[in-house]
């Protein structure tokens, strides 16, 4: 149930856009084991000219960058899984945008059960109900 927040610096594709939602989606289901089913994943964009790293701008350096920002419930995944995800992510999202700047990022929020949650109910109320379900 994460939600991924994507920024690239170029301008809107919607079928690079597509081809990045999906290779994300996928990759946060084999690293992360996340559903995809309820994997959500807004793309926005910022020109080159106007991304800087390092100092000069992307478009003066002739390279492109990310930066990808995913929500999950803290302590569903090991610092290994998270370390393999991030790896995955750069190599995945660079095969599609093309020469990436190191300056590209991946942030995995680890945030609390009670306080995280998709159709009006917090991933802990679903612990709990679905607990209750087995007894």
């Amino acid at each position: 149930m994460p939600i991924i927040n994507i920024t690239l610096s170029t301008r809107p594709d919607a079928a690079r856009s597509k081809r990045i939602a999906h290779e994300v989606t996928e990759l946060t289901q084999r690293h992360l084991r996340k559903d995809p089913t309820v994997t959500a994943v807004a793309i926005a964009h910022i020109e080159p000219e106007h991304w800087f790293a390092g100092g000069p701008s992307l478009a003066d350096q002739q390279r492109e960058s990310f930066w990808l920002d995913i929500k999950v419930v803290d302590g569903t995944n090991t610092k290994d899984e998270l370390a393999a995800y991030i790896a995955a992510i750069y190599e995945g999202v660079g095969n599609i945008l093309g020469e990436l700047h190191p300056e590209s990022y991946a942030f995995v929020h680890e945030v609390s059960a009670a306080a995280y949650g998709f159709g009006g109910r917090t991933q802990e109320y679903r612990y709990i109900k679905g607990r209750l379900a087995a007894v």
